[in-house]
């Protein structure tokens, strides 16, 4: 359905893209993970026609994307990052106006903004002020104006930011039934519990290019484990440093120590017998699969969210 092609877009001496391709097929809900300011909200804007790119192209069902072009307005949904909403108007007053952008019978957007403010289940504050709304209720509000037109793909630019872990659910929740009902999704995000949860392909950005993608599977296999170790940092396991390094290359993090073991085949119950053996306590222990994040710091040696 979408296919990008060596897109390159530069601000000035920043090159925010450099040289990306993607192919998204129908259907899919795909995740763009990346931390802030790799080039995510740079790359949804070029696909809605917001920018014109340095070089490259994209293609919607094989048709070129033109800069400014009306057409793709109409097939294309946008989520953006900031709240982009009438504060001082009600949330219906704010659905008729973005409805009114598109081209729709009076029946037609009356029934669209009922069914998406269902969906975002709004309908009883449907005649509240947005600036009475909480940011969760903003978020979805946001959300139900992109929808009003029924795209064919609809693009969510970090739509969770600043949202408690309740409307973050139910953003979830909505995006999961539109995606089933057909719509293709295209998800940034640089919260990786998220792209886990909701996306069948994933690709991470970071400095304006693609340096991995694929589904979760195919990323976690770059790392060659299947699990992490990392212990809590505290003094005790600060004082048994030197002992940890016998047995495994440590890298230090925040608020822990992750271990990459020296023998790929040394099994949990030698290595909490040798734990064990230098009084290291198991509750400062822990071990997780392998995650996004994982992949992330393997890749670039530093975290998602620096």
């Amino acid at each position: 359905m979408l296919e990008i092609k060596n897109l390159s877009k530069s601000f000035e001496n920043i090159k925010a893209l450099d040289s990306v391709s993607l192919s998204i097929a129908k259907g899919e809900f795909f995740g763009l993970l990346g931390p802030n300011g790799a080039g995510k909200t740079t790359l949804m804007n070029l696909i809605i026609g917001f920018l014109k790119a340095d070089s490259g192209s994209i293609l919607f069902d094989n048709e070129e994307v033109k800069y400014g072009d009306p057409a793709i307005k109409n097939r294309i949904g946008y989520v953006p990052q900031d709240i982009a909403l009438y504060q001082e108007l009600t949330a219906l007053q704010n659905l008729k106006i973005f409805g009114s952008f598109y081209k729709m019978s009076k029946k037609d957007l009356t029934d669209n903004i009922h069914e998406a403010l269902e969906l975002v289940q709004l309908s009883d504050r449907k005649n509240s002020a947005v600036k009475e709304f909480s940011g969760g209720m903003k978020r979805r509000l946001n959300l139900a104006a992109s929808i009003l037109h029924r795209p064919d793909v609809l693009l969510c630019d970090e739509p969770t930011v600043g949202v408690d872990p309740q409307s973050r659910n139910a953003i979830f929740e909505m995006l999961q039934k539109l995606n089933r009902e057909g719509i293709t999704i295209i998800y940034t995000t640089h919260y990786m519990e998220e792209a886990e949860r909701l996306c069948d392909r994933l690709a991470i950005i970071d400095n304006g290019r693609i340096i991995a993608n694929g589904t979760l599977m195919e990323l976690l296999k770059i790392l060659d484990r299947k699990a992490t170790i990392k212990i809590q940092k505290t003094r005790e396991s600060m004082e048994l440093l030197e002992q940890l390094n016998n047995v495994a290359e440590i890298n230090e993090l925040d608020y822990k120590y992750e271990l990459i073991l020296n023998n790929d085949n040394q099994t949990y119950t030698e290595l909490f017998s040798y734990f064990e053996s230098i009084n290291l306590s198991p509750d400062l222990v822990e071990i997780n699969r392998a995650s996004l994040e994982d992949v992330f710091l393997y890749m670039t040696g530093r975290r998602i969210r620096d």
